[in-house]
């Protein structure tokens, strides 16, 4: 079965599974997915992630919770299949003033938006996590 957009798939289990208070999830893997994961995990959204490489390639995402509660509260995709969203370094979004993070797809690299106006790259917004 294709999906027609993956990384709102991917969004919406983690989603889904923090409602449910599980303590994984798992979903297939891409190279893109895992960068998603990886800045997660860096910025303390999940505690971890493992690709697995068995018949289908599939990413495990260990959710990260701070006292029965989801350190997740609102992830949100932004840039659609339909509509995508790209910004300038210098007009990339500020999440509920800086408490939260977007995550942009930029040339070098999946990043937060912290560290694309660091480095003055503009990009593609994927979605918003706070």
């Amino acid at each position: 079965m294709s999906l027609s957009d993956p990384i709102g798939d991917m969004l919406a289990r983690i989603k889904n599974a923090q409602v449910r208070n599980h303590s994984k999830v798992s979903l297939p893997s891409s190279k893109f997915k895992a960068k998603i994961a990886e800045v997660l995990m860096s910025e303390g959204y999940i505690i971890d992630y493992k690709i697995n490489d068995e018949n289908k390639p599939s990413i495990e995402i260990n959710l990260k919770y701070n006292s029965g509660n989801p350190v997740i509260n609102t992830i949100e995709r932004i840039s659609k299949p339909g509509r995508r969203i790209f910004s300038s370094a210098s007009s990339l979004p500020k999440i509920n003033n800086g408490l939260g993070i977007a995550i942009i797809s930029t040339p070098q690299g999946v990043m937060t938006d912290v560290d694309a106006r660091k480095k003055k790259l503009g990009g593609e917004i994927i979605c918003k996590v706070f």
